[in-house]
């Protein structure tokens, strides 16, 4: 992930989160591979996201050994993880930011809908909040959703992506799993709607 050589610092930074992680996230192993290349449309400047996120939360392939199909959605809440089960064994695993305290949450849920550059609704919980904000902030790169949204079931929660990459291993949101704008698209083009979302608290 760094540069030592890649794959000795990799394996470093692997062995040190192996001993970080608690037991119940044993269904993940760490297994780095090449990733393939996602066509991106719109100007994302990944150098600058990636300097402000560190290395163990970049995208990378990690052996898989639970129980939930291919094509679901998990949500390490208290680790700051985001897998996508791809089958065969493996998951491709994304850090995130997470809701701040009194902010987090579980359940399992699905993809309700996908947006490409989403205009942001702040919803009215949060308004109640912080009633200075605007009521509506169309889609772009100043946009707190960032370059793509995915809606989780009938909740007032997304996984999308932002505009605060230095965010990402955090808990700074209300609730919504944060992103980078380059790594949310990457899930975008992988996701169904209709996927299952488990959100683990």
């Amino acid at each position: 992930m760094t540069r030592l050589s890649l794959l000795s610092v990799t394996l470093l930074a692997a062995a040190a989160m192996t001993a970080a992680t608690p037991a119940g996230a044993q269904m993940f192993a760490y297994a780095p591979q090449a990733q393939p290349q996602v066509e991106q449309l719109e100007a994302v400047d990944e150098e600058s996201e990636i300097k402000d996120v560190r290395p163990e939360l970049r995208r990378t392939v990690v052996d898989y050994r639970g129980k939930e199909a291919p094509g679901t959605i998990i949500v390490d809440t208290p680790n700051k993880f985001l897998y996508y089960v791809m089958g065969g064994g493996q998951a491709m695993r994304y850090g995130i930011g997470v809701g701040r305290d009194g902010f987090t949450w579980s359940g399992v849920h699905s993809v309700s809908r996908k947006a490409e550059w989403p205009d942001w609704y702040p919803p009215q919980e949060m308004i109640a909040r912080q009633p200075y904000l605007p009521r509506m902030t169309a889609g772009g790169p100043g946009n707190p959703l960032g370059a793509r949204a995915m809606y989780i079931g009938n909740t007032i929660y997304r996984i999308h992506g932002t505009n605060a990459p230095q965010t990402i291993g955090r808990n700074v949101s209300s609730g919504c799993i944060r992103m980078m704008n380059e790594e949310v698209i990457d899930l975008y083009e992988r996701v169904a709607i209709g996927a299952q979302v488990v959100v683990e608290d």
